[in-house]
């Protein structure tokens, strides 16, 4: 018997792509609303009580709201939005950190953030194996493609040509920041610096390092090393050889879809500094790829199918 889902949210730009990847999968059976009936909230209550598993692409109140809804049913919840990733009762959903088993047991799952995914990546093995300090003031500097910025700022992109990059968050206190400190397991969180690109889609995450003035001064090979071997049975993160360090990093606007995660590490040739850089697609890995692994996972399938890596 296919496998009831429900994506709440399925017009929006995560929910379009995560159709997308279930085209041609007929393991599941996909509860439709259509145009009317997304917005009344007796037809969402619905599908998410008939629903087996539903996916939540909506704004963070919204699914909270959803999350309401579905109450008094036995319906498994992948949430897409930030508003559950530090909340009790959830299971972070980021198999590589967490554990598919976990993800497998559980009931309500929290889809990562897209930046967040890049840093941890990078960041919370090396916290886990003692070469990077937990009480560290990292800095992260990231640069996204506007989709991840939802249909408003997608809309404010391609009708203003004239955008070549858009800093914000410059006040601090970036919703992403829980999760980066929970997760990497930090005493404080990180100063972030997000920003925007004119490309639809692509996404680069930047840790710079003081291996000079850090506990230990740890080496470039070392942290190298250690994220190799966290990663070594990963379908979906890949590490880039440590030399010879690239003249230039690319996004290029015209990049497809992708699920996987390319991580880097640069070191300076004196070993004084590193800096810790992740690729991915911001509504692959980022968003819809992330949650289709998630959904693969909980229905006791193989990860990667339907999957582009």
């Amino acid at each position: 018997m296919a496998i009831r889902l429900f994506i709440d949210g399925a017009a929006g730009t995560t929910g379009l792509e995560i159709r997308e990847r279930l085209t041609g999968r007929d393991e599941f059976e996909l509860l439709v609303l259509d145009d009317a009936q997304r917005k009344d909230e007796s037809a969402r209550r619905d599908a998410l009580h008939a629903a087996d598993i539903a996916i939540l692409c909506l704004p963070d109140e919204a699914a909270k709201e959803a999350v309401k809804l579905a109450e008094g049913s036995g319906t498994r919840i992948i949430d897409a939005s930030s508003a559950h990733r530090v909340a009790e009762g959830w299971t972070y959903g980021f198999p590589e950190l967490i554990g598919r088993e976990k993800i497998a047991k559980a009931r309500l799952v929290s889809n990562p953030g897209c930046y967040p995914t890049g840093f941890l990546a990078l960041v919370a093995p090396l916290v886990r194996d003692g070469l990077l300090s937990a009480d560290w003031p990292y800095t992260v500097n990231a640069v996204s493609g506007y989709s991840g910025g939802g249909n408003a700022l997608i809309d404010r992109f391609e009708a203003d040509t004239d955008i070549a990059f858009r800093a914000y968050g410059l006040g601090g206190g970036h919703k992403h920041l829980p999760e980066m400190q929970a997760y990497a397991g930090l005493t404080h969180p990180p100063v972030f610096s997000p920003s925007v690109i004119p490309a639809h889609r692509g996404m680069v995450v930047d840790v710079p390092l003081s291996l000079s003035a850090l506990p230990g001064q740890p080496r470039g090979e070392a942290l190298h090393g250690a994220l190799a071997d966290f990663y070594a049975d990963s379908a979906f993160v890949s590490l880039a050889p440590l030399s010879p360090v690239p003249a230039e990093l690319l996004l290029l606007k015209s990049a497809p879809a992708w699920d996987g995660l390319a991580l880097h590490v640069y070191a300076s040739a004196d070993g004084a500094q590193a800096r810790l850089v992740a690729v991915l697609d911001n509504l692959g890995k980022g968003a819809s790829g992330a949650a289709i692994q998630n959904l693969n996972i909980m229905c006791g399938l193989p990860e990667t199918t339907g999957l582009r890596l």
